[in-house]
């Protein structure tokens, strides 16, 4: 039975299902563009727009071209790159992977395995680990820098050997930091190789400074070459804060060694 719409009714009617005809048509065609557009071994993106290679091949141009993996690689996944990279024991050789040769007394680097390390007791020299000599009374430090090897305390290095520190009287072995390798007991200088006594005034004290004369004097005293004489307060002073000169009382200002008031 056919369906002929009568009057203003069904000309709206016609008018409707052939724009619901026309959208969906437009939409088809739509579709059918976007996976026209999309190359072989590419999907479009999860999200926002466009599309993106799949694992192994990467973008050229508008198409998806096989990432060329050699031997004993992997790929990475990234789009940035050669997009693979060499397998543990492996280094990288231009477009190839060479196998990691390792010397006599080497090992395989943990945190890159492309390279080497020399054992303990060994040190890079060239394409080998050669040997690191210590000399009698010295013992391995374990680093790479410098001769690789200290000396036992009580000696010091001088060239490729260990020799005795002699301690000179009044002295003790320096822990650290001391050019000499040993260092005054308290009360005493180095001098020309020797410990030396500080000669302490009377009214003076040790100070334990390594300047100046290694001592002080005593509050009320002040230093006058090599003794300790008593600070003269005059009529209205005072002993100052360190106590080795004087301040004048208030109101009373100094005036050459006298206090007197501002007039």
């Amino acid at each position: 039975m056919n369906f002929r719409p009568e009057g203003a009714g069904g000309f709206v009617a016609c008018a409707l299902i052939s724009l619901v005809v026309f959208v969906g048509s437009i939409g088809i065609a739509e579709a059918q563009g976007v996976k026209s557009a999309i190359p072989a071994n590419a999907t479009v993106k999860r999200y926002g727009s466009g599309w993106e290679c799949d694992r192994g091949f990467r973008k050229t141009g508008g198409a998806c071209v096989v990432v060329a993996v050699p031997d004993n690689a992997y790929l990475t996944g990234s789009a940035y790159g050669s997009g693979w990279k060499c397998a543990h024991g492996y280094k990288q050789n231009k477009a190839a992977c060479d196998l990691v040769v390792l010397p006599a007394n080497a090992y395989l680097s943990a945190a890159t395995g492309d390279r080497w390390l020399c054992d303990r007791g060994y040190r890079q020299a060239d394409d080998t680990c050669a040997a690191i000599n210590v000399p009698e009374n010295g013992y391995l430090t374990g680093g790479t820098n410098g001769s690789g090897w200290a000396c036992d305390r009580a000696y010091r290095a001088t060239k490729d050997s260990c020799v005795v520190i002699a301690v000179p009287a009044n002295a003790y072995l320096a822990s650290s930091g001391s050019g000499s390798g040993w260092d005054c007991e308290r009360g005493y200088r180095e001098l020309d190789g020797a410990c030396n006594a500080i000669k302490v005034p009377a009214h003076g004290y040790l100070s334990g400074r390594s300047y100046g004369k290694g001592w002080e004097c005593d509050r009320g005293y002040q230093k006058a070459h090599t003794t300790c004489v008593a600070v003269e307060l005059p009529e209205n002073a005072h002993l100052g804060f360190a106590g080795h000169d004087w301040d004048c009382n208030k109101p009373y200002i100094k005036r050459m060694q006298t206090c007197t008031l501002d007039d």
